[in-house]
């Protein structure tokens, strides 16, 4: 009995045996499929589709208090007292002042300036705060880029410590004048440190005409979405302090635009990281 069951299972070892090489011969994807069938499809499908929904439920019971309850408190508490200081305060050049440097200046000490965009966004709109920050943003780009080739050495020493992350920006380094306009835009837009990469830049040896066209035009999306939330933040708290709830076809403009304004960057920013992983791959091809 003893010796039947050993040659059993080897012979049922033997099968499996068998069956994985085969599996291994002719075709991964198939017994993948397989098992993923048997395993999720089979019996779990119901399962992920009923979390799906909870988590969405979810949501928009979060959404629902924080718009009855949570925004309009922080929106008298918070928002309505920093603008009524901000206007009492500052006239409109002053602000356009310090918006410009610190625009200009925070990037230098790895300072977000995200804040100052939304106020140019709240005090000057869309045209005059897109002008205003993009011509800072040219400065604020412009000295960690010279500031960086002091520091080549150092620079080139944390690159080899993330392979990478160094290898998507080298890309920038090479090619003509448009190839690195083009790394250079879809570095910007996509989710790479936008304050790293102003210092590194220069040591992937990339010229500064394109390092600078190609960053106000990947920084595009991120200046508009900064400036809408800044002009929303403003129609909100005018509301609020006015004490009259926005009508439905307000509503419905605000809902329509931010949810256009996120899916828009959402695209874009995968765009850009698909076509960076596409340079990558095609770089490193011509590599081997």
């Amino acid at each position: 009995m003893m010796t039947y069951n050993a040659v059993d299972e080897n012979i049922r070892a033997g099968g499996d045996y068998m069956k994985l090489e085969q599996c291994g011969a002719d075709g991964g994807a198939r017994c993948q499929g397989e098992a993923s069938t048997s395993g999720c499809c089979g019996g779990g499908g119901w399962w992920w589709w009923a979390k799906l929904v909870m988590v969405v439920l979810f949501v928009v019971v979060l959404g629902a208090v924080f718009c009855k309850w949570v925004g309009p408190f922080f929106m008298d508490k918070e928002i309505i007292p920093i603008i009524i200081w901000e206007k009492e305060t500052f006239s409109t050049s002053m602000l356009a002042l310090i918006v410009f440097c610190s625009l200009a200046i925070f990037p230098t000490f790895l300072i977000p300036s995200t804040p100052s965009m939304w106020i140019a966004g709240m005090t000057f709109g869309y045209g005059y705060g897109f002008l205003l920050i993009i011509g800072a943003v040219s400065i604020g780009v412009t000295i960690p880029y010279f500031i960086g080739s002091l520091f080549c050495h150092r620079i080139h020493e944390w690159l080899e410590r993330y392979p990478k992350r160094a290898s998507i920006i080298r890309l920038a380094g090479e090619g003509n004048w448009f190839n690195q306009f083009r790394a250079v835009t879809l570095i910007r837009i996509s989710p790479f440190p936008y304050m790293v990469y102003n210092y590194c830049a220069m040591a992937t040896d990339v010229k500064y005409g394109p390092y600078l066209l190609g960053t106000m035009v990947g920084m595009v999306p991120e200046i508009f979405v900064a400036l809408y939330t800044g002009i929303l933040i403003t129609a909100l708290a005018n509301a609020s302090h006015d004490r009259h709830s926005l009508s439905a076809l307000e509503i419905i403009f605000n809902v329509i635009g931010f949810c256009t304004t996120v899916v828009t960057t959402v695209i874009i920013t995968l765009y850009a990281k698909k076509r960076l992983n596409e340079l990558q791959t095609q770089e490193e091809l011509l590599l081997q």
